[in-house]
């Protein structure tokens, strides 16, 4: 059994990282592997931004990858600093249900506890 960290840096919203990375996450755990951990850094950190208004047409990916970390207790924490510099949360603005705010000295001391990182 591999223990997997996921690292997510590009756009959710402007790429398909975020659905790649489920179906991953979902086939690692099909296969008996665990995924530690889900960090968002970079353009990455929009997919924890509370105030997106997505198309009834749109796949609200960010809202499915909450759910499935929700459903499997993984944490999914987003890069606060990264988050600010980019507007998505502030003093008035929280973060999406399901994300969590963090540093990226605890992603790195998150790696000490995985076999792999995948980054998206």
């Amino acid at each position: 059994m591999t223990r997997f960290g996921l690292l997510l840096t590009s756009d959710g919203f402007a790429s398909q990282s975020v659905p790649a990375m489920l179906l991953f996450a979902k086939t690692a755990l099909n296969h008996g592997h665990r995924i530690d951990h889900i960090f968002l850094y970079q353009d990455a950190v929009n997919c924890a931004a509370a105030n997106i208004d997505l198309p009834a047409d749109e796949p609200d990916f960010s809202a499915e990858l909450a759910a499935f970390c929700r459903r499997h207790n993984i944490p999914l924490l987003f890069c606060v600093t990264a988050a600010e510099k980019r507007g998505v949360v502030s003093n008035t603005l929280s973060a999406r249900q399901g994300y969590t705010a963090a540093g990226l000295a605890e992603f790195a001391m998150r790696q000490a506890d995985i076999d792999k990182l995948v980054q998206f």
